[in-house]
This record gives C-alpha cells, sequence and structure tokens, in this order.
C-alpha cells in the first residue's frame, strides 16, 4: 500500500538525541495521519471512544491506550466518539538506530529486539499493561539525564515482556522505498548540515550527482514533496524544538532555522503545523527538552 497520500512528519530529533518525549493534555486530534522513519511510543489516558489508525488497521479506543508503532508504519488517532476535553497524551519517538544490532544480539535486549521487530505491524500493548506502566510513563517528562533515558529503556523491558500483546496491521513497510537509499542519506546529511543557511536546488542536485529536473522528479518520489516543502519542514521541525526548548525570541528562531523574514517564517509554519509559532510554544510549553 502507497504511503505517498499521508502525511511524512519529520520530528525534531537530531543525530545527538536519544528520546523525544510529548506530554500533554487536550481535547481533540488534530494532526493528520503520518509516519516517520523514528519508533513511536503513544500512551493515551481518558481516550475512549477515539478511532485508532495504524497501518490498515481502524479501530476504537479504551480509557487506556498503549500502542508501539514501527519505522515508517503510517498511523493516527482521531477524536472521533471521544467527548472527554482531558484527554492525556504521552508519546515518545526515538530513532530507529538508537539500538544498534550489536547491542540488540544480547540475551538480555533479545525480548526488545523481538519487539521491535513485531512494531512493523503496530503493537497494541493490553490495558493491564498500559496501566500497569500508566504512573512510570507519567513520570517520564520530569525525570533528567540518565535517570530519564534507563527509565525509558526499563519501560520498553517491561512492554516488551508483556503478554496478550497485539500485532494491529496486516500490512508492514517496504524499507527500500524510505531513507535507506544512499542518495538519499548525502541529500538529508547535506541539509541537515546547511539548512539554516541559504540552500539552492543546483547545490542539493550536485549532492546527489543529478541534475535539477531529475532531482526534482527524485525527490517527489521519495518523500511526496518538492524539494523546496521538503527543505521547509526540515527548518520547520528545528524551529518547533527550539521553540519549546530555547529562550530565544520567535524572530531570532526564525533566522536561526533558516528563514529570511520573520513573515515568510510565520506563514511557512502555519502552513507546516497548522498553528502559528507563538501558539505552537505555548501549546507545547511543558514538553520534555530532547536527551
Amino acid at each position: 500500500m502507497s504511503t505517498n497520500k499521508f502525511h511524512r512528519e519529520i520530528p525534531p530529533l537530531t543525530k545527538g538525541d536519544s528520546f523525544l518525549v510529548f506530554d500533554r493534555v487536550k481535547d481533540s486530534f488534530d494532526f493528520p495521519i503520518h509516519y516517520h522513519p523514528e519508533y513511536e511510543i503513544n500512551f493515551i489516558l481518558n481516550g475512549k471512544g477515539v478511532k485508532r489508525i495504524v497501518g490498515d488497521h481502524i479501530d476504537e479506543i479504551n480509557d487506556i491506550e498503549l500502542v508501539l508503532v514501527g519505522p515508517n508504519l503510517y498511523h493516527g488517532w482521531e477524536l472521533n466518539r471521544c467527548i472527554n476535553k482531558k484527554i492525556h497524551e504521552i508519546t515518545i519517538q526515538f530513532h530507529n538506530d538508537l539500538f544498534n544490532d550489536s547491542l540488540l544480539s544480547r540475551r538480555i535486549m533479545m525480548p526488545i529486539k523481538d519487539m521491535f521487530n513485531r512494531a512493523n505491524h503496530g503493537i497494541l500493548f493490553s490495558e493491564k499493561v498500559g496501566a500497569e506502566l500508566a504512573d512510570r510513563l507519567v513520570r517520564i517528562s520530569k525525570l533528567d539525564g540518565m535517570d530519564y533515558f534507563l527509565e525509558i529503556i526499563s519501560i520498553l523491558h517491561d512492554m516488551a515482556n508483556s503478554r496478550n500483546q497485539q500485532l494491529l496491521s496486516t500490512y508492514t513497510v517496504d524499507y527500500d522505498t524510505f531513507e535507506d537509499d544512499d542518495k538519499m542519506k548525502l541529500v538529508y546529511e547535506y541539509i541537515q548540515k546547511n539548512f539554516s543557511e541559504k540552500i539552492t536546488l543546483d547545490e542539493v542536485s550536485d549532492v546527489a550527482s543529478m541534475s535539477p529536473v531529475s532531482f526534482n522528479r527524485f525527490i517527489k518520489k521519495r518523500t511526496s514533496k518538492t524539494f523546496v516543502n521538503y527543505l521547509n519542514d526540515i527548518r520547520v521541525g528545528y524551529a518547533a524544538r527550539w521553540l519549546v526548548e530555547k529562550d530565544l525570541s520567535i524572530s531570532e528562531i526564525a533566522f536561526k532555522s533558516g528563514f529570511n523574514n520573520i513573515a515568510n517564517f510565520n506563514r511557512i509554519f502555519k502552513s507546516v503545523k497548522n498553528t502559528t509559532p507563538s501558539q505552537y510554544r505555548e501549546e507545547f510549553y511543558g514538553m520534555k527538552r530532547f536527551l
């Protein structure tokens, strides 16, 4: 099944980050069905009636929801029939190579390795397990440093060893269609290093050893976006991170993330995030910083 009709999210994780935790109380779900190369744990309290979409699986959730979604498997939660105005959602994202093969081959890590393999379908954990882990998941954003890191690994271990796990999607991802392409890696790394500066189509085409016309076709096939939109998504991702993490003005963040004027930044940020930078900062004020 093609993912071209779904939103390709670019979480603002860098290579130096381990985990990103969003902890928020909300009254709706307005983010479109999406996919990304990172693993994602999604925990929801008070969400009875919310619709869960993972791959080709669709169902309504109960009051406690704990799901692990593997890389590039499309997913989303919609308000549907939920009437609760205080839905507590905790999302934990981490790179798909955070745990390398050498580490995952150790006996103590084998349950987690097996769980990661099953996560290609999406895994729903029992309500009992969700309830048992609820207090620890809620406390995650209050921890820091190594305590934060080790607690998430401990939670992953307990999830992996839990009973009554349910695979959600019969559909899995063809990884050859995503970021494992050598040219795409070169482009991604170049943009990551230079996004704060002006990047022209000719420059990035040279990085991929392509003509601008061929590169435009290539980037559209790989990301379902034009080069300009793909670059803007990355810049907005960094801006969103800094709005939450750094005590900088919105204009400082605009220029730091590669936008040449504040009006252009506000317009593009709203088109990507469906909210203004100031509203985004206010909404995610309590979000855990990156570690």
